[in-house]
């Protein structure tokens, strides 16, 4: 590696860990960042120096691709610890209907796709239909498993999920930065949506969090130690249930361990007594947000096969859609369709990214759960789906 590469390998490394204390900083001192968000500001400032070139290197890309892979184990755990469990069960129902519609806008996306694309290649384009469903339902791991279950070969695997990265990369950024207010018009809001008796266990986030104030204060270092040292005890027993796991199933396997773990963790009182464990796991989303926005460059729009790029973008807007439209009829909120929306199209490990977002802590169980449904019946739906789809021609 050359010097410049070296260079541009420590200022990934600086603008991840330290770039989450800037923006921090920043809402601290302006009220209006502070409404813009900070998970916001991060993946701006870091889409930006994508396109840039900052970090154009085979070295960068892969050590962004590993710092967004480590941080969300620990962001998980850390926001979980102060969750309330007694209020998930007003949740449950809407949750339940919102995962049903992510499905639905899935396959009828998919569908839809296939009837505008697929006549010159109905064979082809029902795999990738198919390869899509269980992506957009569960994620890489059930990708995979289609393509061994389906025969698909290398270069249509290796298209189908280059093109699922890059349009999954703009739909987290157009609905994490803008996805609410616009939702907002035809969705009833989560605190609306809710009966007033649940109000007290349903304690939506406000922006006051986002200030971060106190959170390296020295007397709330103790309980940050304690979380962190938990949090690895957690991440350490994940690792080694999913270790055991069958081939193809080690994330879906990891995240539920360590999800079940640290859920069963904050019902312990001293556990949810711990300060500062949802900020603390903020900055982790934030080290997170900046890994995966700087991945965004110039290149994932060159040399697309754009047949296969348009079906993708079908798929991905039109279940988006779909989910919303249903949610309208039957008057699902805004916060529980959008994290069901992300944890089924980008996995549950986004589902901390789209929680603290939303400035809602009480979402995150219930909407990492769903992506673990997800996992479970992908592959089932996307096989099914191919199979099927041959024949609408």
């Amino acid at each position: 590696m050359d010097a410049i590469g070296i260079a541009k390998l420590a200022t990934l490394i600086i603008v991840c860990l330290f770039g989450p204390l800037l923006v921090m900083w920043l809402t601290y001192k302006s009220s209006f960042l502070n409404k813009v968000g900070s998970i916001i500001i991060a993946y701006v400032i870091g889409c930006l120096l994508g396109l840039l070139g900052v970090f154009d290197t085979p070295e960068c890309q892969s050590l962004q691709t590993t710092i967004a892979s480590a941080t969300i184990p620990f962001a998980i755990p850390l926001m979980l610890f102060s969750s309330n469990i007694k209020a998930w069960t007003h949740l449950a129902p809407s949750f339940a209907k919102s995962l049903i519609f992510g499905v639905v806008g899935c396959t009828t996306a998919v569908a839809v796709g296939f009837l505008i694309f697929g006549r010159e290649n109905p064979e082809t384009f029902a795999n990738i239909g198919g390869m899509l469903t269980g992506l957009y339902t569960g994620g890489t791991a059930n990708l995979a498993s289609l393509k061994v279950a389906l025969g698909v070969d290398d270069t249509t695997y290796l298209q189908v999920h280059t093109y699922s990265i890059l349009v999954s990369a703009l739909y987290l950024l157009i609905v994490v930065i803008i996805g609410k207010k616009i939702l907002l018009f035809i969705l009833p809001d989560f605190a609306e949506n809710k009966d007033r008796d649940d109000a007290s266990d349903l304690k939506i986030e406000s922006h006051d969090h986002e200030l971060f104030a106190g959170l390296f204060r020295r007397s709330n270092m103790p309980h940050l130690g304690k979380a962190l040292a938990i949090t690895v005890l957690i991440i350490a027993i994940g690792g080694g249930v999913a270790w055991l796991a069958p081939d193809g199933m080690f994330q879906a396997i990891f995240i539920l361990t360590i999800s079940l773990l640290s859920i069963l963790a904050s019902l312990t009182p001293k556990v949810k007594a711990l300060k500062r464990s949802f900020e603390a796991g903020t900055y982790f989303i934030l080290i997170f947000s900046f890994a995966v926005a700087s991945q965004v460059n110039t290149e994932m729009f060159t040399n697309l096969d754009l047949s296969f790029f348009l079906f993708t973008m079908v798929v991905t807007l039109g279940s988006l859609l779909i989910h919303v439209l249903l949610s309208a009829l039957f008057r699902i909120d805004t916060d529980t369709t959008l994290i069901t929306s992300i944890s089924l199209i980008c996995s549950p490990p986004f589902a901390p990214v789209m929680s603290g977002a939303l400035h809602n802590r009480a979402i995150l169980g219930p909407g990492i759960a769903v992506g673990l449904i997800g996992y479970a019946i992908g592959t089932y739906v996307g096989f099914g789906l191919a199979k099927t789809l041959v024949y609408l021609l």
